[in-house]
């Protein structure tokens, strides 16, 4: 077992300790951030007079050949080793000798897992972000396609008035939107780097903590050095933030499921995005959206945890924050899995135009412009509300559209009622009028699509600059 503590005890630790203690089943994927942050410390550290030029040039190197040597597969990380920090030190000791044991000079595990698992975040958060811009440039071509694509707009699961495919699309870029302000958010808030703060009370040694946070691209050093070892704020946040974007994700997928149903017959989700059934042949299951809307409730379990796991604990650091690891870790692969799958399969769906206008025309989505042509006729509107109620109720009984009345029998129920109720009632006409900001007629949305194209073009990823 390998250990970076031991002087103080006259025993070794019980298998079953060591074993419930050891993080390096999972923290081995911190490994590229943890070698990144000690090569920024022997770079400091000599800056500073603690490591001579050529102890550093050493460190540097032999952290550089752990590093290639891991991802080549010729170094196996194993449960030897407590933890990845133990792993590269031990190693890098190994192979180096003596100047590997001055690495974790000005240094604590407490500041070091903090610095790594910043750095593991950022760069998840880096991630996102493009997976993120890569789903709003694919809705903002399918808005501008899809502009005259009439479908009918729902409330309660009941058809309610006429829109636009790119109306609806655009309410998923807003969402979508904020989403990727909100990686923005939370990135610049947390790139403050906490190396440098030791175990919770800094250092007697004379660290430059400026170049620290400098050589790793952060904005500067944190403050406080209890909080900055028993910080987690960044990463709860980060994964209440993907809990949102699984949330909007499975509110589509549960729409592209509702979509592809045999009863709407809006959508045909693509065969590579798609499965079929052990015993029923004509089945193609919709298995992705399903497995999205699924594992939504994982990554919600992964902020329960992380927020039970804080409440707790006094300061400074504890045991329990190791705590945060896994359950990150599968948020993040969750969440940025169904991120990239959605993107592949959103290009893929074909839309049946035809049948969603056909959707559009019934169901009387259209009953609400009726009562306001009766309004501009200068009929109170809920006059006007309770006529065309009547009319929808007559015209159930006739199985047929409020479009397809005489207008002799328009005029039993108004007499103000003319031939421009046809006009006045019709798809484009219902759409065409609704001219406020947010609105799906033309004017609106070109507008809408306006602000959507400035939003990609002016929003950049504050760490690629």
């Amino acid at each position: 077992m390998a250990q970076l503590w031991g002087g103080r005890f006259t025993k070794e630790t019980d298998k079953m300790v060591y074993a419930f203690n050891a993080s390096i089943r999972f923290d081995q994927r911190l490994l590229e951030q943890d070698i990144r942050g000690s090569k920024a410390h022997a770079t400091m550290l000599a800056k500073c007079g603690l490591l001579t030029e050529e102890e550093k040039e050493q460190i540097l190197t032999g952290l550089e050949g752990i590093l290639s040597d891991v991802q080549a597969g010729s170094l196996e990380i194993t449960d030897a080793y407590e933890d990845v920090h133990s792993f590269v030190e031990a190693v890098l000791t190994e192979r180096i000798g003596e100047a590997g044991k001055r690495l974790h000079t000005g240094r604590s595990r407490n500041d070091q897992v903090a610095l790594d698992m910043k750095l593991y975040t950022r760069d998840r958060i880096d991630e996102t972000d493009e997976l993120l811009k890569e789903l709003l440039e694919v809705l903002l071509r399918l808005m501008k396609e899809n502009l005259t694509t009439y479908m009918p707009g729902f409330t309660h699961l009941q058809k309610a008035q006429p829109l636009t495919l790119a109306h609806h699309l655009g309410a998923y870029f807003e969402m979508f939107m904020r989403d990727r302000s909100r990686m923005q958010d939370i990135r610049k808030r947390m790139n403050l780097c906490p190396l440098g703060s030791g175990a919770l009370a800094g250092t007697t040694y004379p660290l430059d903590r400026e170049l620290t946070a400098s050589l790793l691209e952060f904005d500067g050093p944190t403050g406080n050095s209890m909080d900055s070892v028993s910080d987690r704020d960044y990463l709860i946040e980060f994964v209440f933030d993907l809990s949102l974007i699984m949330m909007h994700l499975s509110r589509w997928c549960e729409e592209l499921i509702l979509w592809n149903s045999n009863e709407y017959r809006y959508i045909e989700i693509d065969d590579s995005y798609s499965t079929g059934s052990s015993i029923m042949p004509q089945k193609k299951n919709p298995d992705v959206a399903e497995l999205i809307r699924g594992k939504t409730g994982r990554v919600y379990g992964a902020l329960q945890s992380l927020l039970v796991m804080m409440k707790g604990i006094p300061l400074a650091y504890n045991k329990d924050l190791q705590e945060d690891k896994e359950v990150s870790f599968d948020a993040v692969d969750t969440a940025m899995t169904a991120l990239r799958l959605f993107n592949g399969m959103l290009p893929g769906i074909a839309f049946d135009k035809e049948r969603m206008r056909e959707s559009a025309a019934l169901g009387f989505t259209n009953a609400t412009d009726a009562a306001d042509y009766l309004v501009r006729k200068g009929m109170p509107f809920r006059d006007a509300h309770s006529v065309i109620g009547k009319m929808v109720l007559y015209c159930i009984e006739k199985d047929c559209a409020l479009g397809d009345l005489t207008l002799g029998e328009l005029k039993g129920f108004a007499d103000t009622m003319g031939e421009d109720f046809y006009d006045a009632v019709s798809l484009e006409t219902c759409i065409s009028r609704r001219l406020t900001k947010g609105a799906p007629g033309p004017l609106a949305i070109n507008g809408e699509i306006r602000e959507a194209k400035e939003f990609l073009s002016s929003v950049c990823n504050p760490g690629r600059n």
